[in-house]
């Protein structure tokens, strides 16, 4: 028995041997190698030109700056969608009492502030509360409209508001943004101009304002990802503004890689910029479009009357050309006075006028309005065809293109021009115009009754004396009901009353355009609607990298398969 016992060891030993032989074989064929991946850390930071005032949604509507911070650091109840249509943010859902003069809202369950408190129904009714106040100093259309309007709490998710007669364009202001009643309570809308608060807010938005910084001094805001937003993280630490006093300021800082983003790219420097080897361009409209407006009003002989002699003008425009000369391409031409975002655009509503000069020249001339042999100008009855056109000064290049056009039809433009934009309300206010050129920001909602309606000629925005008892009618009735169905037909009415008297052109709407450098790294941008929509992706973005030992792959490690 004992010689195959020795035997049995030898040949253990020997295939023991021959697995360590093989093991170390295959440990020694491992190769390793050194690959670079994204790691977490560093800054993002954009350069915007201006500084903000205050960082509070109540006081922002001004400020471009300020609302654009505002719309990253607070949430409203409500926000419009791609569509236009209203979806709940802070609301779970809302309801409408049977006679539409009561709207609840139902609060998400489990929202918290920025600091982990609960967001209740007691901040909705306060921040709300605070536009009732008679010394409110935020925009006045908004005081008038919250002082007709009682606030009841319910319980703690639940908010009513009872209006004095139905009127569906409320739901617009429930977008605005709310504060924390548990830090401000107490304080008045005056007090709350100045308060602290402003410096370093607390909100519910998708980044945090890091605490502790004094951004009125060092030029700088720094934000955090709010974790309840991005659940997820993100590879970047911070979201930093820098604000610079001028666009050579910051287009310099571009170029140097000291900010990675420009938060706006005007027409003239826009070549520039495009011309930098890591600068990635995004292009979104904007809720702002320029319209020319015709004073309608019976003041004397009135030359824009009728109809006619308005689109006559409308016809006489080439606006494409207008755009490509005075904005480098950077707008969009529109028709009508809806963005293409509202529920109620309707593109094929409107006559498509521009750059049609024999149609023009058809109805100046069935107008009476002819060019005497020898002469470049238009006559009538020994009176000349001149118009009073107003406008403000920063839009100079706009008033030369338009009046070099109207000027090949035989009209004569004297320019009023204004130095800031209470000037020019003046100027509108008084009717001392026969077309105007103005920036206006229409809501998505299609209620445009302070715009447009006859009582608006006295107690509103109407300031093209626009006198059509139908359309205004029309408009009254839509803004009394709340289904989307229900006033759809009532604005299609006035839309055809609008098209047909040209109470306004539509020149185009704007766009903003975006910088971004290369060196960012999987930052993609999709449809933009509001300021964060450029931060969809924010989570994935990444600047800095790593480097970590894994193994080689197969054929690196010189390994046959």
């Amino acid at each position: 028995m004992r010689p195959n016992l020795r035997w049995q060891l030898l040949l253990a030993t020997i295939g023991f041997g021959l697995v360590l032989a093989i093991l170390s074989f295959q440990v020694q064929s491992v190769a390793l190698c050194t690959v670079t991946v994204p790691t977490t850390g560093g800054s993002f930071i954009e350069g915007v030109v201006g500084a903000p005032n205050t960082l509070n949604p109540l006081f922002s509507d001004a400020y471009p700056v300020d609302r654009e911070l505002v719309d990253l650091i607070f949430d409203g109840l409500t926000r419009f969608d791609a569509s236009g249509e209203l979806i709940p943010v802070l609301a779970e859902r809302w309801t409408v009492s049977e006679d539409g003069r009561s709207v609840r809202f139902i609060l998400r369950e489990g929202i918290t502030w920025h600091d982990g408190q609960p967001v209740t129904a007691n901040d909705i009714a306060f921040t709300y509360g605070l536009m009732q106040d008679a010394t409110f100093p935020g925009a006045a259309a908004l005081q008038t409209l919250w002082q007709t309007v009682t606030i009841n709490v319910i319980d703690a998710r639940t908010v009513d508001f009872v209006l004095t007669s139905p009127y569906a364009p409320f739901l617009e202001v429930t977008t605005r943004g709310i504060l924390p009643a548990h830090i401000l309570q107490g304080e008045t809308a005056v007090s709350l101009l100045t308060h602290p608060f402003n410096q370093s807010p607390i909100g519910t938005g998708p980044f945090m304002v890091d605490a502790g910084q004094d951004w009125r001094q060092t030029g700088r805001l720094v934000l955090n990802p709010n974790p309840d937003f991005f659940q997820q993280g993100t590879q970047l630490a911070h979201l930093e503004y820098r604000f610079f006093p001028d666009e050579t300021s910051l287009m310099d800082a571009f170029a140097n890689g000291d900010v990675q983003a420009i938060n706006h790219i005007s027409a003239d420097t826009l070549p520039e910029v495009a011309a930098e080897p890591h600068a990635r361009l995004f292009t979104a409209t904007e809720d702002r479009v320029t319209m020319l407006l015709f004073n309608q009003r019976q003041d004397g002989e009135n030359k824009l009357q009728p109809a006619s002699m308005r689109q006559a003008l409308a016809f006489g425009l080439d606006r494409q050309a207008v755009l490509d000369q005075v904005l480098n391409g950077q707008g969009v031409l529109l028709e009508g006075p809806y963005l293409p975002n509202s529920w109620m655009y309707q593109k094929t509503a409107y006559t498509p006028y521009s750059n049609q000069p024999d149609q023009a020249i058809l109805w100046l001339e069935e107008n009476g309005w002819l060019v005497p042999e020898g002469q470049v100008m238009r006559w009538r009855e020994g009176d000349p065809l001149s118009i009073r056109l107003a406008a403000l000064q920063q839009d100079e290049g706009l008033v030369t293109a338009v009046v070099d056009q109207w000027a090949t039809l035989g009209i004569d433009v004297q320019v009023n021009l204004q130095s800031n934009l209470t000037e020019l309300q003046q100027t509108l206010t008084a009717g001392e115009f026969d077309a105007a050129i103005v920036d206006v920001v229409p809501a998505l909602d299609p209620d445009l009754y302070d715009f447009w309606s006859q009582e608006a000629i006295v107690r509103g925005q109407n300031y093209g004396g626009w006198n059509n008892r139908r359309a205004s009618e029309a408009l009254e009735a839509a803004r009394q009901l709340w289904r989307l169905e229900e006033r759809r037909p009532f604005y299609e009415s006035f839309l055809r009353f609008y098209d047909a008297e040209l109470p306004a052109l539509t020149l185009y709407q704007h766009v903003n355009t975006y910088a971004l450098s290369s060196e960012v790294n999987l930052a993609e941008i999709g449809r933009i609607e509001r300021p964060r929509d450029r931060y969809q992706t924010f989570a994935q973005w990444f600047l800095l990298y790593k480097d970590v030992t894994v193994r080689c792959p197969a054929e690196n490690a010189g390994i046959d398969s």
